[in-house]
């Protein structure tokens, strides 16, 4: 069973083998999705802009890089190009922070005291987690009585189950951290 509690350095993160085996896959899983970084070799890519900016077409991809301005998409566009690629980059390093305390994961779990800036790179990762499950399940306000109602052999019964223990998880370390 997973546990968070402040230390002087900041934050100490305990999850058992499952937990930590869950952690793991879904933050690969949200590396995927991001995708690589782009070719080095693109000069504008190099600055950070990105040469067609849209809406993406995935809606968890789409949750994850809402649009700026709702109303007005040539506005949406421009601001997209140039904040897209360092917010997927920001995504993919909170990640790599989370896939990088859980390299020590042992039969026992994986133990790991992390500095406040490790944690909100944690919470942000989780977020994205949270925010990608939550946009696939369709999740709502009612979504504990929607969970509370499904057969235990309904295939999204474990995806309700991550999505609810993820946000334990999440907020045991924002109580930790503040």
């Amino acid at each position: 069973m997973s546990t968070v509690e402040k230390v002087d350095k900041g934050v100490r993160v305990r999850l058992g083998p499952e937990e930590a085996a869950l952690v793991r896959a879904l933050m690969e899983q949200l590396q995927e999705l991001l995708g690589a970084p782009p070719d080095g070799g693109d000069e504008l890519a190099s600055l950070g802009i990105t040469v067609e900016a849209r809406t993406p077409d995935d809606p968890v991809l789409a949750r994850l890089f809402p649009d700026a301005y709702r109303d007005d998409g040539e506005a949406s566009g421009e601001f997209r190009r140039y904040t897209e690629m360092g917010l997927r980059e920001g995504k993919r390093e909170a990640a790599d922070i989370v896939l990088g305390a859980l390299e020590g994961a042992t039969a026992d779990g994986v133990e790991a005291v992390l500095d406040v800036p490790q944690a909100q790179a944690w919470l942000r990762a989780l977020n994205d987690v949270r925010l990608a499950l939550g946009t696939r399940l369709d999740i709502s306000e009612e979504w504990y009585d929607e969970a509370a109602r499904l057969d235990p052999r309904d295939p999204r019964m474990a995806m309700f189950a991550a999505y609810d223990w993820l946000t334990m998880l999440q907020e045991s370390m924002v109580r930790a951290i503040w």
